[in-house]
């Protein structure tokens, strides 16, 4: 003796029955999971500058306002004004049009570890000589040991 109720969700009910109420989520779980999986891998390539082997240190990390103009000083001599080379007797005016285009743009400067102390201070001086008064050195931030 069976008993049938009338209006289920059997394989015999041809007109599909009530509309489903819940909304199947799995699509969107699968495309959020592919946008994330390329931006971890498309965030460490859109880094500025020329790769260059920077010193460590303890100092925090400071924040500026404005985006800075990356200046590198890469091992050989080589100076890199954002992603190109110039020459560093060219420096001082290619910096002082961008100091005057914006006044407030703090300049960084990175140096490989293998570059000499002078020849970073060297263009450290044609940032100056350019008028811009607001100069930073750029590190990597040392491992924090862990705390036992």
């Amino acid at each position: 003796m069976a008993m049938s109720l009338g209006g289920g969700f059997g394989e015999d009910d041809e007109d599909g029955g009530a509309p489903m109420s819940e909304m199947n989520v799995t699509p969107l779980v699968d495309v959020m999971l592919v946008l994330l999986i390329v931006f971890m891998v498309a965030a460490p390539l859109m880094t500025v500058g020329v790769p260059v082997n920077l010193p460590r240190t303890a100092a925090a990390r400071a924040a500026s306002p404005t985006p800075p103009v990356v200046l590198t000083v890469a091992p050989g001599g080589r100076v890199f004004l954002r992603e190109d080379e110039i020459a560093e007797d060219q420096l001082a005016q290619r910096l002082q049009a961008l100091h005057e285009a914006d006044p407030e743009a703090p300049v960084h400067v990175r140096g490989d570890r293998a570059v000499p102390y002078g020849d970073v201070l060297r263009v450290m001086g044609r940032v100056t000589q350019a008028g811009i008064t607001r100069v930073s050195l750029i590190a990597e931030a040392e491992p924090v040991a862990p705390v036992r």
